[in-house]
């Protein structure tokens, strides 16, 4: 997960520098997303809520996730804006012998000519978009059809907005932006969302949004 400001509920400017994040904090445990494996809420997910064989992890960070995921067998292709965090990631598949399609892509702009993919990952890059403003989210939310295969399931994690930290995304703004008919049997649950700063373990209020990519997609 490649978001949020340096410190969580820190007055940092929205546009983070996200390599000289990875690499300031490589000795001290990485960005508060950083956790050293998947999000709790998202692992609990990953014995019976994966469709394969095609999995596609964005805003991936550090790799943990899509690691876990190439454990397991799937076809994991895995994007974050930072290259420091992508050549992470490798190493970090690397030493495990898997293989991981990892590329360094702007969410915005995605170019991935294995697309789509049976079961699409976001584990907090939405709530980043949302806080810088502008138009980020919704181009963000209309690449999403194209990137998921038609009964495909995409699951999104991201920062509640009752966090109080000035910013973080509303189950309504999750809901407006997985609706029919491109998108069906969308359930959001609230869920604990961990990060850790300083050497402080942090629980932050979320969600955990599953959506299904409708089969009579156009």
């Amino acid at each position: 997960m490649s978001g949020g400001n340096a410190e969580v509920g820190g007055d940092e400017p929205y546009d983070v520098d996200y390599d000289g994040l990875y690499r300031d904090t490589a000795d001290s445990g990485g960005p508060p997303w950083d956790i050293g494996g998947p999000q709790p809420a998202l692992a609990r997910v990953l014995d019976d809520g994966v469709k394969g064989p095609k999995v596609l992890d964005i805003g991936c960070g550090t790799g943990d996730l899509a690691i876990t995921l190439a454990r397991r067998g799937y076809e994991v292709t895995a994007i974050d804006i930072s290259r420091v965090a992508i050549d992470m990631a490798r190493a970090k598949a690397a030493a495990e012998g898997l293989t991981v399609h990892f590329e360094v892509q702007d969410a915005t702009h995605l170019s991935l000519p294995s697309a789509p993919f049976d079961s699409v990952f976001d584990s907090g890059l939405l709530h980043s978009l949302n806080r810088r403003g502008g138009g980020e989210v919704d181009e963000y939310l209309a690449l999403l059809p194209g990137l998921a295969a038609p009964g495909a399931t995409v699951f999104v994690l991201a920062v509640a907005l009752q966090a109080g930290q000035g910013w973080g995304v509303t189950e309504e703004l999750l809901r407006a932006g997985f609706a029919e008919p491109a998108w069906v049997d969308t359930e959001v649950e609230d869920i604990d969302v961990a990060a850790s700063t300083d050497g402080r373990e942090l629980i932050l209020p979320g969600f955990l949004l599953r959506t299904v990519r409708a089969i009579d997609a156009r």
